[in-house]
């Protein structure tokens, strides 16, 4: 199957699906799947611009509210993940997933899910330390704090993920894993971003919980943005002490949606056999997310994912009566059904009010039904008072558990030192100022022929 990969996205949706129907006129292919690598900005009408953390010159609603309602239809099924220039109270009512529009899916906080038999892991947001440790406690009106930190990785998340034990075909993030550009052609790099000397001379750019993930999970694609440059990478893991064997993970990272920029590219990427093109659940992944349930948290106080030397549980990758659990309670059907539904309304060109408030904390009807069917925790439902915060509900059991493993290894994060850095990067957009972007180019071309 053609899969496109595309960059930072930055709204600019009506120019990359321009983009893609020309390399298919150009290149005489049809596109299966657009994956984008976040900057995303859902942005459904004003109200949402005050929850994007960019400054005012910035703050545009772009063209993704005609898909949102229905104006316009996505010529391709369209995959992102979060990243940190986003209308964040809109992403935040889908913390496990879900439509943002008819046929744009979101993979929430992190996800799991799979297309025609390839399984295309995600997670949202960049990597802070000083939030890395907290619950998801923002909710909207957002602060000028909480702006901020609604869109920073949290180790939940991480823990998660490093439960699966499949084998992951694309996994995406927006900022970089460290240590990453060791594996490509760092000169070429520093030569189109001199910058970035001094932190990968430090061996400081990037996000450690991703390298971490990058080295667990092994997946045969990385796809990532933030960084504003193309950048190719190999990695490879000689895996002596497992039988997992010689593994590549093929990285690349994407420029944003701009003219004459490297902001997209297809690939080619086998479709398992007799597998309808079709999106659909990870079972294991939904299996992880029921079990680990009970580690959400919409606190702001630190807390740590359970590891060897605890009481309770820390291995949570799925033992077969979990599995079995959620075939009963997806009645064994794992299409993502088709329920996008608006929450609020969308921008209207003909009545446009620039004095608006900020938004308010609402509750997705997708999930609801998701949360109701795997009996989660939705955090916006619990910051409004809607839902209980960690009630230990489980899926009843077909038969009894097997005892747990007490050699399994090591899945604890070893969490960062340096939790008070931060990274500069002279080609990204300043959130804590209100001028200074150094991209002037005009945004009235779209194709990066």
């Amino acid at each position: 199957m053609k899969i496109a990969i595309e960059g930072c996205c930055h709204g600019e949706l009506d120019k990359i699906y321009e983009t893609i129907e020309y390399i298919q006129e150009r290149d005489n292919i049809k596109v299966d799947l657009l994956l984008c690598c976040g900057d995303f900005q859902a942005v459904r009408n004003r109200s949402d611009l005050k929850c994007m953390a960019v400054p005012l010159k910035y703050q545009k609603l772009n063209t993704f509210y005609k898909y949102y309602s229905g104006e316009k239809e996505a010529p391709v099924l369209t995959l992102f993940i979060g990243g940190n220039h986003e209308a964040s109270n809109y992403l935040a009512e889908l913390p496990y997933g879900g439509w943002v529009a008819p046929k744009i899916y979101y993979l929430g906080y992190a996800g799991v899910v799979n297309f025609g038999g390839v399984r295309i892991a995600g997670l949202s947001g960049i990597y802070k330390g000083h939030d890395y440790l907290k619950g998801h406690f923002e909710k909207p009106p957002y602060g000028e704090d909480t702006k901020r930190s609604v869109y920073h990785i949290r180790n939940l998340e991480v823990f998660r993920l490093k439960q699966l034990s499949g084998d992951v075909d694309i996994m995406l993030s927006h900022d970089w894993p460290r240590g990453i550009y060791n594996h490509g052609n760092t000169n070429e790099l520093l030569r189109y971003k001199p910058f970035f000397r001094d932190e990968v001379e430090a061996n400081k750019l990037g996000s450690r919980p991703a390298e971490d993930l990058m080295n667990h999970l092994q997946p045969k694609y990385w796809f990532s943005a933030h960084l504003h440059v193309k950048f190719a990478a190999m990695v490879e893991y000689q895996n002596e002490d497992s039988d997992r064997g010689l593994r590549t993970t093929r990285f690349l990272a994407l420029d944003k949606c701009l003219p004459k920029r490297k902001f997209l590219q297809v690939i080619d990427v086998p479709q398992q056999p007799n597998t309808p093109m079709r999106l659909t659940f990870d079972k294991e992944w939904l299996t992880i997310l029921h079990s680990t349930n009970h580690l959400l948290t919409t606190s702001p106080t630190t807390q740590y994912m359970p590891g060897p030397g605890c009481e309770d549980r820390y291995n949570y990758t799925p033992q077969e009566d979990e599995l079995v659990q959620i075939d009963t309670a997806m009645s064994a059907d794992y299409r993502i059904p088709a329920n996008f539904e608006p929450t609020v309304p969308a921008h209207s060109p003909a009545n446009d009010t620039r004095n608006v408030a900020a938004p308010c904390c609402m509750v997705n009807p997708q999930t609801t039904a998701l949360c109701r069917r795997l009996r989660l925790t939705d955090p916006h439902a619990v910051l409004t008072g809607q839902q209980q915060l960690n009630i230990h509900c489980v899926l009843p059991l077909p038969f009894p558990r097997e005892p747990k493993n007490l050699d399994e290894v090591d899945v604890s994060l070893m969490e960062p030192s340096d939790l008070t850095y931060t990274s500069l990067n002279p080609d990204e957009i300043a959130v804590d100022l209100d001028d200074d972007d150094d991209d002037d180019e005009s945004n009235n071309s779209v194709l990066n022929r």
